[in-house]
């Protein structure tokens, strides 16, 4: 089993520039000197919240610079939607607003934001060269697959991405025909309760990677959607009533995450 560190962090709010557009990014990154890994941390419909900073920071004490760019900048700056106690979860209106927000985006716009989000960890002087991956849970898993298409992507975790089979924020051609272009290494979660990501969807993405000799991995849990979230209910003990949860699934999705990371960066 692989061991998860806690070193010492900086965690700091950062505006990542893209052409006359700036970015809010939440950037963590080790207080220690040296050169580091870095990852790209992709929210779910739900923003910048409390759990995509808790993650960020988790991966940044295990020695990489991490960051989490907003994806609705041009939509709604600044949204975020937190776990909410009395609805085990998210709130109605915290999908509502998330799912709003959501099918605004277009895939040209997120794909120069990850330009923009890799070129931005180039400047930064503790960035090792050639050294970056992503990760990224719902829409940010279908994001991470997209993102795995550039060169600079060297591993990519994309938790049980929604649409990739299907869809391509506006554009004609599913993302999944984009497969040939992954040059990295990717792992994929999906949960097999998962109402909104299908088995049928998730076998499609693994024949797709086999297809064009990806180098890949595919993890399958006995969990609903969004299961990941799991990884925190010390912090947030009401998560242990959600539909998805699953005691196993995250703190086990997590190791391959490490071993993922540890292996490629």
């Amino acid at each position: 089993m692989l061991e998860t560190t806690n070193i010492e962090i900086n965690t700091s709010y950062v505006k990542v520039p893209n052409d006359d557009l700036e970015i809010d990014a939440y950037l963590a990154q080790p207080a220690q000197n040296g050169t580091f890994g870095a990852i790209i941390v992709f929210p779910e419909i739900f923003g910048i919240n409390r759990n995509i900073r808790d993650i960020t920071e988790l991966i940044a004490k295990q020695g990489y610079v991490a960051i989490a760019p907003a994806m609705y900048q041009r939509i709604s700056p600044g949204f975020e939607a937190d776990f909410s106690p009395e609805d085990v979860g998210f709130s109605p209106e915290a999908y509502r607003l998330g799912l709003e927000y959501y099918q605004q985006v277009k895939y040209q716009e997120i794909f120069s934001d990850i330009q923009a989000a890799i070129a931005y960890l180039k400047t930064l002087p503790n960035v090792k060269d050639n050294a970056i991956g992503v990760i990224g849970f719902c829409f940010g898993g279908h994001v991470a697959y997209i993102a795995a298409t550039l060169p600079d992507i060297k591993a990519t975790a994309s938790f049980y991405g929604g649409g990739i089979t299907t869809s391509s924020y506006g554009e004609e051609t599913p993302t999944i025909n984009r497969t040939s272009e992954i040059q990295g290494t990717i792992y994929a979660f999906f949960g097999t309760r998962d109402t909104l990501v299908s088995q049928e969807e998730n076998e499609q993405i693994e024949a797709e990677l086999k297809k064009h000799q990806i180098n890949h991995r595919i993890f399958r849990y006995d969990a609903g959607h969004g299961f990941f979230a799991g990884f925190f209910k010390d912090k947030y003990p009401f998560l242990e009533q959600h539909p998805s949860y699953n005691p196993e699934a995250a703190p086990d999705a997590w190791q391959h995450v490490l071993e993922l990371f540890q292996n490629y960066l």
